[in-house]
């Protein structure tokens, strides 16, 4: 049997930004090449400083309302098609580094939302469903942030404001290849708010699997080497809560993915 291994990018003591492989052990090997062509493992140890969100994408691509239960809860209809927004790259973050709550555009109403992130290998369009898996790089934990005053009540229903202030979007902490995950659509799902469990479900609740998203996606339209695919929140949100339930200053909080591994943020109100 293989060992399992799994992809993290990193930056090492001497600043250095580069991809190894995280062996079950604790010990990283450094990978050599392209990660979104060809590379290679080595055997040179290499020393991780700094765990870095896994890509940097060009595009990051979102789904809404593809749980079941979460549509539920939030008294939408069971869409026909994806309900697709995009997410700006800019708001990219790392694992262990704050998400920040707006004050110079203030949000009072800043949500969790935990999600599988799938990261599209090389550049596709007009994928069939029953290929679609071949075209991905591997799997990550996402946290798709979520200002919901400005979602609901200020940003005149445009989502892509609300989710895309700086800080909100949580990627790591590893890419997992899918030979590690045949099945993206048997996964527990969870959040942890300050250790507390708020969204417990499976990723076999989505309305639209994976190979269905890619396949949706990439139809008549490419999709660049490194986007990531944001595949939508399980129910359990802050907003759906009574009372709500607001992200604030000094929480943290945990995505957690089986298989995967779990992606840890504070919260921190943003400086003026």
């Amino acid at each position: 049997m293989t060992e399992r291994m799994k992809i993290v990018r990193y930056r090492d003591e001497a600043g250095t930004v580069g991809y190894g492989a995280e062996r079950e052990n604790g010990d990283c090997l450094a990978i050599e090449g392209d990660i979104f062509a060809d590379y290679s493992l080595t055997d040179r140890p290499v020393r991780v400083a700094k765990l870095l969100a896994p890509v940097t994408p060009p595009l990051i691509l979102c789904i809404g309302l593809n749980y079941r239960k979460h549509a539920e809860e939030t008294g939408a209809k069971v869409p026909e098609f994806p309900v697709v927004f995009h997410k700006s790259p800019a708001a990219l973050q790392h694992p262990g580094e704050p998400i920040l709550l707006p004050r110079f555009l203030p949000s009072d109403k800043v949500d969790y939302e935990c999600e599988l992130a799938v990261v599209i290998g090389r550049a596709c369009k007009n994928v069939r469903r029953e290929n679609a898996l071949d075209h991905v790089l591997g799997y990550t934990c996402g946290n798709d942030v979520s200002a919901r005053d400005w979602q609901k009540e200020k940003g005149g229903g445009q989502w892509c404001r609300a989710k895309s202030f700086d800080t909100f979007a949580p990627l790591g902490p590893c890419l997992v290849t899918p030979d590690e995950i045949p099945n993206p659509n048997a996964l527990k799902i969870t959040t942890r708010l300050n250790g507390e469990a708020v969204q417990e479900s499976n990723t076999s609740d989505m309305i639209f699997d994976v190979p269905a998203l890619i396949a949706f996606l990439s139809g008549s339209t490419t999709l660049p080497a490194g986007t990531v695919i944001l595949t939508g929140t399980p129910e359990g949100v802050g907003m759906a809560r009574t009372p709500p339930l607001w992200l604030k200053n000094g929480d943290t909080v945990q995505v957690e993915i089986e298989k995967i591994g779990e992606l840890s943020n504070p919260v921190k109100t943003e400086e003026a």
